[in-house]
């Protein structure tokens, strides 16, 4: 799942070399910590939170497949 997420987060910024996923294990819940560069948290949250949302209900599918439970955030630049 985290490359899958990778991936995403990736192809959506522009310096795509500054993309790191922290990856926690915390209660049963898998969280996904997205870092990227100062400039691209904007691209990655979207208008009003869009795009971040539409990240999240992707990460859903291979989550349920495998029967767990996960959070994806984005991390203060």
């Amino acid at each position: 799942m985290k490359d899958t997420l990778a991936y995403i987060v990736s192809s959506i910024v522009d310096n795509a070399d500054a993309v790191v996923i922290d990856e926690q294990e915390e209660e049963g819940v898998t969280n996904f910590i997205i870092h990227v560069s100062k400039e691209d948290v904007g691209k990655v949250i979207g208008k009003e939170g869009k795009i971040i949302r539409a990240i999240r209900n992707i990460m859903k599918i291979p989550a349920i497949k495998q029967n767990k439970r996960i959070h994806v955030s984005v991390a203060e630049a």
